[in-house]
């Protein structure tokens, strides 16, 4: 795919010179996590955004190639290609143009316009189509056969070939498509019938949106409804608008053979045109939803696992339950399962011995901190732990995805001799230690942060999601030593084989002290290591740098910039004093550049940097279920969701409220994003509650009203560490305050 690289900077408006260099290290084998982190200097410092964009347009344009060429050897084979049509083949900028040249010539089923000309009537149709003063009746007359009876039949076999004609005209499906593209509606009504079968559609009963305006999520919602057999779905312009254009181009003469033609056109729009466009825009149009979709999912899955780790503590876990109990689990640093117990909370009779078995877990495994379950009696056994006073953090922990995990073969295969109830509580502790390690051994799909991810294309969803984890993997850095096989096999260059192998030589030889014993592990040659060593850690290993994101290509050159100082590298690793004192532009050569010595120096100052920020804790008002809620509460909540529509907001109870995106901020905003992140907290009042349909409607910028000059009020907000939960306010309690201060004012109380 090189041989693109020029049209391809063309398009993503890039320098040639580095979609040359990404292009030619893609097609070495190298990862894009690697390009993006080691070959800043050959590429310019492309990001992984665009170096994932370099290769889809250059995977776009060869599909393209490949499409024209066989295009040109069909035709040719035909024996009908000619210079005009192999220059305008040339001059096609789209597949939706190639297509369009070929269609007179792409082999079909049996059509209507066919059987007229084995028929004899193609003489006919030209004869009409050429609009003279001939009259097309006694004209017909002539054409009487077997197969063709009467003079009306030799019509309506003409009109058949001209409105083949006409639907394959490359002029007329070109303007109908831009018609289509700026004019035309989506359509939908709800089928006779199916109106108490399919209320939730009941916003898409009789609805028109511009093709050019609708929303992915509007879309994909009356998609869904069609495919459900709920909704009536059309794509359309004007009908009379479409028809005069066409008839621009193919009537001619205001006579009886242009009225034969105009009919013919009329023919063509609604059997053949229409349904053709409909059907390419209906594809088009999903592909774009879908795209949008999938980029909502990605971004909201990159934040998920991106969140703040708790990092290496003993934890008490625990996963709640009503009548069958909690399940409790107590684990070590590692995450590896030391004790568990089962407690019941909900019968008052129990309450002591569940006190009683809590108390001495915490105490005889030396626990460090609390990690519950979000979902059912999550918020009852989050009350009943803060009542004992344990003197630990406790964190209400996502549980998305957590039953899907626990009867995984992954799940099975780390607790072969325990059962789900048990499995599902060491992942929610686990989760708080490390969100990253955990969540990569669930499919994505099940986490629950996108919008209609179920109906979009699954193999492209897939594939944006694995792009997401493996960026995230890699971002962080893996511990080589404490790594789980699925969290190594995200890592670039190494995949599930060769993570199982490192795993296995692991558990047999020992520890890791230095990345190059990575050469002796099956099937990790040379490129594999090349792409892989710099993501992984090793603490307290030989090599200081071994620690760090420092590639062992590079080592040679930290050492060079130790000796060139008298210090010992370890020395060096940390020391602010030292490092400021190193001069890159000393260091550079013609394959070490001046981004690469940056990254290095950067990394020598805090080497193996975590980039999540540190866990922290979060306090709900005290409302525990949509019945304790009411319209004009202003209560705190957390970010769990974020759609192209709005945000979905935690409050504390069973079900998340909806922020509109109009309801975000005072500002206009199109996306979410731009003001939100997943796991933020914020203030949000209460605009409605439907309890019926179990649906909370919410506010962030209504909670705080924009003054001239605003202030937070003190003690608004979520604290960290108080084991009181908040008191719902009402608007009257809380002053004006306009959006940017407040959200300004969050992050500087919560180092957000």
């Amino acid at each position: 795919m090189i041989d693109y690289a020029h049209s391809v900077a063309a398009v993503l408006n890039l320098r040639t010179i580095d979609v040359t260099a990404v292009l030619q290290l893609l097609a070495e084998g190298a990862t894009i996590p690697f390009i993006a982190r080691y070959r800043k200097d050959k590429t310019g410092a492309l990001d992984e955004v665009q170096i994932q964009q370099i290769q889809d347009e250059a995977t776009r344009q060869q599909e393209y190639a490949d499409r024209k060429a066989f295009i040109e050897k069909t035709i040719t084979e035909q024996g009908k290609m000619t210079d005009t049509l192999q220059a305008k083949i040339n001059s096609a900028s789209t597949i939706a143009e190639l297509e369009d040249l070929y269609l007179p010539y792409k082999p079909k089923r049996k059509t209507k316009a066919q059987t007229a000309r084995e028929n004899g009537l193609e003489p006919l149709a030209l004869t009409i189509l050429a609009q003279d003063n001939t009259s097309p009746f006694s004209a017909a007359a002539g054409y009487i056969t077997e197969n063709v009876k009467t003079p009306e039949e030799a019509l309506q076999g003409a009109r058949d070939i001209i409105a083949e004609m006409v639907n394959e005209n490359a002029q007329v499906r070109a303007g109908m498509r831009r018609m289509f593209e700026h004019k035309a509606d989506v359509q939908s009504k709800v089928i006779s019938d199916k109106e108490a079968e399919g209320i939730k559609y009941k916003d898409y009963y009789d609805f028109a949106e511009p093709v050019s305006k609708i929303p992915s999520h509007r879309l994909l919602a009356v998609m869904r409804g069609f495919m459900e057999g709920v909704l009536r779905l059309t794509i359309a312009p004007n009908e009379e608008e479409a028809l005069q254009f066409i008839e621009e181009i193919f009537v001619k003469n205001n006579n009886e053979s242009g009225e034969q033609v105009r009919k013919a056109v009329k023919e063509a729009y609604r059997r053949l045109l229409q349904v053709s466009l409909e059907s390419e825009f209906r594809m088009a149009l999903k592909v774009k939803a879908d795209e949008e979709a999938i980029n909502v999912f990605s971004e909201n899955l990159r934040q998920l696992l991106l969140s703040s780790p708790l990092g290496s503590k003993r934890i008490l876990a625990i996963d709640p339950g009503y009548r069958t109990g909690c399940k409790v689990v107590a684990l070590d640093e590692k995450g590896n399962l030391l004790k568990t117990d089962l407690i019941y909370i909900h019968e008052p009779n129990r309450l002591a011995d569940a006190e009683h078995r809590v108390r001495t877990l915490v105490q005889q495994q030396q626990l460090q901190a609390v990690a519950i379950g979000d979902g059912t009696a999550g918020r009852e056994t989050e009350g009943f732990i803060k009542k004992l006073n344990l003197g630990l953090p406790v964190f209400l922990v996502n549980e998305d995805g957590a039953s899907i995990y626990s009867a995984s073969e992954i799940a099975r295969e780390e607790f072969p001799d325990q059962d789900i109830t048990i499995r599902g509580a060491a992942s929610i502790g686990r989760r708080l230690m490390d969100p990253l390690a955990e969540l990569v051994k669930i499919d994505p799909k099940s986490i629950g942060v996108g919008q209609y991810q179920h109906d979009v294309n699954q193999v492209r969803l897939k594939e944006r999601l694995d792009q997401t984890v493996i960026s995230c993997v890699n971002a962080v850095g893996v511990n080589l030593n404490t790594a789980s096989k699925h969290l190594l096999s995200y890592v670039s260059g190494i995949g599930p084989s060769i993570a199982a192998n490192i795993v296995a030589q692991r558990n047999e030889l020992g520890r890791f002290t230095s990345r190059s014993q990575l050469m002796k592990v099956p099937r990790l040659g040379a490129k594999a290591y090349e792409q892989c060593a710099g993501f992984l850690r090793i603490k307290d290993g030989d090599n200081p740098l071994d620690a760090s994101a420092v590639h062992p290509e590079a080592y040679s050159l930290v050492s060079k910039m130790a000796t060139d100082l008298t210090v010992q590298i370890k020395d060096l690793i940390g020391n602010d004093m030292l490092i400021k004192q190193i001069d890159a532009k000393k260091y550079i050569t013609t394959d070490i550049g001046e981004h690469t010595i940056r990254d290095i120096i950067n990394e020598l100052k805090k080497p193996g940097l975590d980039p999540r920020s540190e866990v922290r804790q979060f306090e709900f008002a005290n409302i525990y279920s949509i019945e304790d809620v009411h319209a004009g509460m202003i209560v705190p909540g957390i970010v769990t969701n974020i759609t192209r529509f709005g945000a979905f907001v935690d409050i504390g109870v069973k079900q998340d409220g909806l922020v509109h995106v109009s309801e975000i901020a005072h500002k206009y905003i199109t996306d979410p994003n731009e003001v939100l992140k997943l796991n933020m907290e914020v203030m949000v009042k209460v605009m409605e509650v439907d309890k019926a349909r179990k649906r909370i409607g919410l506010s962030i910028k209504q909670a705080q009203e924009p003054p001239a000059v605003a202030k937070v009020k003190p003690n608004v907000g979520s604290p960290r560490n108080s084991s009181k939960p908040i008191s719902p306010k009402t608007e009257k309690d809380i002053p004006p305050v306009s959006m940017n201060d407040a959200l300004s004012a969050l992050k500087n109380k919560f180092g957000r």
